[in-house]
């Protein structure tokens, strides 16, 4: 039990606990103060000293971490869904496509691109007239008839 007052292995484990924590709590914050609790840690392991500066260590090295990696590591990790999904949708808003069938309750089928979609329209469209895509819900285009 004499291990457990040792400041480095009780550095090392709110380190542990922190990062166990961004798992369940995930915002990539909690990530940067186990990173300075183990920056601590390792500290600790190297010197001795005493637990005002072990706490000043761990706060200049969760900020630090906090301030110049956040938001490279957030763009890095996260953001591309964003972009391609909006990549996604500007190639079908606003291209022209064909009605296979006729819309008798306001749905049926479009070839867009040589593939055939289900597709949506609040007003009656006749097979084979060319109609705008307004919107994209999952697999269902909502158009409009081209003018």
């Amino acid at each position: 039990m004499e291990i457990l007052s040792d400041p480095a292995v009780i550095w090392f484990l709110i380190g542990l606990g922190l990062l166990l924590l961004e798992l369940v709590l995930p915002g990539l914050v909690i990530l940067f103060f186990g990173a300075g609790a183990w920056v601590t840690a390792l500290v600790c392991a190297i010197t001795d000293i005493n637990l005002n500066i072990q706490i000043l260590i761990f706060l200049l090295a969760s900020l630090l971490g906090l301030v110049l990696l956040r938001k490279y590591l957030k763009n890095r990790f996260f953001s591309k869904k964003d972009e391609e999904a909006q990549d996604q949708l500007e190639e079908f808003i606003g291209k022209k496509a064909r009605a296979v069938d006729a819309f008798s309750k306001g749905e049926g089928k479009v070839e867009f691109k040589g593939t055939r979609w289900l597709a949506r329209s609040s007003e009656p469209v006749s097979e084979g007239q060319w109609v705008t895509i307004i919107s994209k819900d999952g697999l269902t285009l909502n158009v409009k008839p081209s003018p």
